[in-house]
């Protein structure tokens, strides 16, 4: 347990981290900075000076003297310092070349962690991976080493959401399927994060969740673990136990949330709160106990991000809460509805009632009867002028008929022809892979094995923890080109087990490949292993996406598409 303990105080440290993606009301100026800054030392010192003693590292280091309005390669203009710790500072600053925020950490060159910081920020760089934070620039320049990286504006603090109360069961199976899943790809290439607290955990407006300070949040303070995989799916097993029950897994206070009362031990988040669901609860316990008894089932122990997001995804799926519609306010009748808008109201006291004269029924006062004459005199003229006008043209076609018929074909333009399909075979120039809404790439280096007429050979997707790509994405796919505009009528594609498809189409006039998935229109659809792609009619196009939406699970353990032939017909 003394490891699990040492884990737990990188996790749960609460040295005045300020999230970098603070509101602007939260540090308007620098002396605000400032004035947070000697609250947090005054109450964070013993923390402080603990991790320094552990990484050898000297607490007395000044941050640089830097103010709003300063630039940096005369391109970042520093805006707001949200944070000034331990000889760094993090601000809120604007790419004045792009418009756009951006967020700054800032220390000194001589900083006796400013080598480390540099390495690790252009390492998490080279990941790419959307579901992190990105690294945008990391400099040395001017006795100053600086990292840029993103700023999410429409970004909530998992902070902010837990302040609110805990999450709903959804919320919480995203959280810790989309987190974990992220820090497994993350440590496959060898990076770490050790301080994955509630503040570098952000939900967009669209319920994606994306982890920011990979590696630099650590370097920043100095922070190591021997197993850091341990340490970071212990980290998301606190997370989760947080969404579950608004309550810190450990004896001391973080984050705005209390911890478990002292001397009681770790007790399982349905314990702690009514309600909590039961799966998830033991999900929490796997991840957080990882030297014995686990939970109720008595499941081993989850000691990296990739065993835990196998142990999620194993779970059955936990659905959204349907949606709540209003009652609709209970109809009332109003004086005027009741017809007695405009009568003079009965006066209190009045005994006696002034009785209501009903008016007579519809047509028969003196001007309905006119009314109904006059329309039956319109009636019978229109009846006969229709009569005249079919005898006269009756006639017309009589004496046409008694004339020489005349031995003419109607001509047919080329604007009266109707696209045809002809079922001739279409030859595919090239393809290539397309994920717009990942990575941008996807096993291109056997795309030419979904086309080569080869059954045996095929192209397939990256492994992925679901059928529906682990939640991350809508789909990806191949486009293909045919060399010019062509009528496309059919799209044969067989797949090694069932795959739901869709057949998109580029414009007819495109020069160039969409570079979005709306930027081709949807045709056709289907699932299967052979499935057959017919649009209503054949359309003329140059590039065409076979989009991959729903996978199936593959020999492997995950779920992988795979794309054995593709033939198109005119």
């Amino acid at each position: 347990m003394a490891e699990r303990s040492t884990a737990a105080v990188d996790v749960a440290d609460n040295s005045g981290d300020d999230p970098l993606t603070a509101k602007a009301g939260k540090a308007a100026t620098d002396g605000v900075a400032k004035a947070q800054d000697k609250a947090e030392k005054s109450a964070d010192d013993a923390d402080n000076e603990a991790d320094n003693r552990q990484n050898g590292e000297h607490p007395s280091i000044e941050t640089p003297e830097l103010h709003s309005g300063h630039k940096l390669a005369r391109r970042y203009r520093l805006e707001e310092c949200v944070t000034r710790l331990d000889g760094f500072s993090s601000w809120r600053a604007v790419d004045e070349k792009l418009r756009r925020a951006v967020g700054v950490h800032l220390l000194p060159a001589d900083h006796p962690r400013a080598r480390s910081v540099l390495a690790a920020a252009r390492s998490a760089a080279l990941l790419g991976d959307p579901r992190f934070v990105q690294v945008l620039d990391a400099v040395e320049e001017n006795d100053l080493v600086y990292v840029v990286h993103e700023w999410l504006p429409d970004s909530t603090e998992l902070t902010t959401l837990l302040a609110a109360g805990p999450l709903e069961p959804h919320d919480a199976y995203q959280l810790v399927s989309q987190v974990s899943q992220a820090m497994a790809a993350a440590h496959r290439e060898g990076l770490a994060h050790l301080r994955l607290t509630p503040s570098a955990v952000l939900r967009s407006s669209t319920g994606q969740y994306r982890i920011r300070g990979l590696a630099v949040n650590a370097a920043l303070r100095g922070i190591s673990a021997e197993r850091p995989q341990r340490t970071d799916t212990e980290a998301i097993g606190a997370l989760l136990y947080a969404a579950l029950t608004q309550r810190w897994p450990y004896d001391s206070d973080a984050y705005g949330l209390s911890g478990l009362p002292k001397g009681v031990g770790l007790l399982a988040p349905d314990q702690v709160r009514a309600g909590v669901h039961r799966g998830l609860s033991e999900i929490a316990m796997r991840a957080l106990v990882n030297d014995g008894a686990t939970a109720s089932r008595q499941e081993p122990p989850c000691t990296t991000p990739d065993e835990l997001a196998k142990a999620v995804a194993a779970m059955p799926r936990i659905r959204p809460p349907e949606p709540e519609f209003p009652t609709p306010p209970e109809y009332q009748r109003t004086t005027y509805q009741q017809g007695t808008y405009g009568r003079p109201q009965q006066r209190p006291g009045t005994a006696a009632t002034q009785p209501v004269v009903a008016p007579p029924a519809p047509l028969e006062s003196r001007t309905g009867r006119a009314l109904k004459w006059a329309v039956s005199a319109l009636l019978i003229a229109a009846l006969g002028l229709g009569s005249w006008q079919i005898a006269d043209r009756l006639l017309d076609q009589r004496n046409k008929d008694t004339e020489t018929p005349q031995n003419t074909q109607p001509q047919n333009t080329d604007d009266d022809k109707e696209k045809v399909a002809t079922g001739k075979p279409i030859a595919i120039v090239g393809a290539r892979d397309f994920d717009p809404l990942g990575s941008g790439s996807e096993k291109p280096q056997g795309i030419k094995n979904a086309y080569d007429g080869d059954p045996s050979s095929y192209w397939n997707t990256d492994g992925y923890y679901s059928a529906d790509f682990g939640r991350l994405k809508e789909g990806v796919g191949l486009i293909l080109d045919l060399g010019k505009a062509q009528q496309v009528g059919s799209v044969e594609v067989s797949f090694l087990g069932d795959t739901s498809v869709q057949l998109r189409t580029a414009p007819a006039d495109a020069s160039a490949e969409p570079t979005t998935p709306g930027g081709f229109a949807t045709q056709a659809s289907g699932s299967g292993t052979k499935v057959s792609l017919k649009p209503k009619k054949p359309v003329t196009t140059r590039y065409v996406l076979v989009w991959l939406t729903e996978l199936p699970s593959s020999n492997e353990g995950d779920f992988r598409g795979k794309v054995a032939d593709i033939k198109i017909t005119s």
